[in-house]
C-alpha cells in the first residue's frame, strides 16, 4: 500500500469511527407476531392488566358475583391477556375481537382451557340475548365512532342486573398529547399507527354516562388510573422501539396505580349494570 492509500484508508477508518448508528426505525403494526415489530396495541394490553384485573375484582365483590359457573365476554380481547385473567378468575369466557390476526395469535399462549375466540366487531356483535353475566369492554369505546351502536349491542348481550366494565381514554389537553403525540405522531417515542386514535373518539366520563344510560346501563362508578412514573413509561416506550427491551419487561417499569378518588387526566376504568 502507498503513502497516499494509508492516507486515504485512514481517514476514511476514522470518519467512520466519528459517525453515530443511526438507530433502527422500527415498524409499527398491531396485531404482529413478529418479535421484532412494535405492536402498541399488545403494549397497552401488558401495561393494563394489572389495573384491569385489580379493578375487576373489587367490582366482583361489590356485586357479590362468583366467577364459577358464570360467562364472561372480554370485547377487545386481542391476543388474549385479558380473557385468560378472567378464565383464572373462574368464569367461561368468550373473547370477541375484530382482528382476524388477533384472534389467531391469542390461542397460541393458552395455558388451560375455558376460552373460545371469535372474530367480529363490537358494533355487529351477533350473540345471544341476556347470555353473559359479566362484559367487559377493552381498547375498544376510545376508538369507536359508532359508541350508542357499541353499548347498546354490549347490554343486550349481558343479564339484567350483570356488570359492564371497561376502560378507555379521557379527553383532556394531556391525554392528546399523549395519544394523539407520543404514541402516535412523536417519532421517538411512536407505539401506534396513524389515525388510530383521534380527539372526537375520546370521551370524558360525564359523556360516557350519558351515552351508558342510552343504551339502558346505569352507571356506578368511575376510577382514574395512571403509570406510578411518568419517566418510567417513557423509559420502557422508548426501550422496546429500540429493542433493548421485550414486551415481558415492560411491566417492570411501567407500574400502572389506580386512583379510585383521583381525577382522570388520560385513563379511567369504570362499571355500569344493566337496567332491568
Amino acid at each position: 500500500m502507498t503513502k497516499a492509500q494509508r492516507t486515504s484508508h485512514t481517514a476514511r477508518t476514522s470518519r467512520t469511527a466519528r459517525t453515530p448508528r443511526t438507530p433502527r426505525t422500527p415498524r409499527i403494526a398491531l396485531d404482529s407476531a413478529d418479535p421484532g415489530t412494535v405492536d402498541g396495541r399488545h403494549i397497552r394490553a401488558l401495561t393494563f392488566q394489572s389495573v384491569r384485573m385489580e379493578y375487576l375484582r373489587g367490582v366482583l365483590h361489590e356485586l357479590n358475583l362468583s366467577p364459577t359457573g358464570s360467562r364472561a365476554l372480554v370485547i377487545g380481547g386481542g391476543r388474549g391477556l385479558l380473557p385468560r385473567g378472567l378464565a383464572r378468575l373462574g368464569f367461561e369466557v368468550v373473547a370477541a375481537d375484530p382482528s382476524p390476526a388477533a384472534t389467531a395469535l391469542a390461542p397460541r399462549e393458552d395455558d388451560g382451557p375455558g376460552i373460545t375466540y371469535v372474530t367480529t366487531h363490537a358494533e355487529q356483535l351477533g350473540l345471544p340475548e341476556a347470555s353473559f353475566d359479566l362484559v367487559y369492554c377493552a381498547d375498544t369505546l376510545e376508538i369507536t365512532e359508532r359508541l350508542d351502536t357499541v353499548l347498546t349491542r354490549a347490554a343486550r348481550v349481558l343479564r339484567p342486573g350483570g356488570p359492564f366494565v371497561y376502560d378507555t381514554v379521557n379527553r383532556t389537553p394531556v391525554s392528546r398529547l399523549i395519544y394523539l403525540g407520543a404514541f402516535q405522531s412523536f417519532p421517538a417515542t411512536r407505539i401506534m399507527p396513524p389515525g388510530r386514535y383521534a380527539t372526537r373518539r375520546l370521551r370524558r366520563p360525564a359523556e360516557l354516562a350519558e351515552a351508558l344510560a342510552r343504551a339502558g346501563l346505569c352507571a356506578r362508578d368511575v376510577s382514574a388510573f395512571r403509570p406510578r412514573s411518568v419517566r418510567g413509561l417513557v423509559r420502557a416506550t422508548r426501550g422496546r422501539r429500540r429493542g433493548t427491551l421485550t414486551d415481558d419487561q415492560l411491566t417492570r417499569l411501567v407500574d400502572m396505580v389506580l386512583e379510585p378518588q383521583g381525577r382522570s387526566v388520560v385513563t379511567y376504568l369504570g362499571h355500569a349494570v344493566r337496567e332491568g
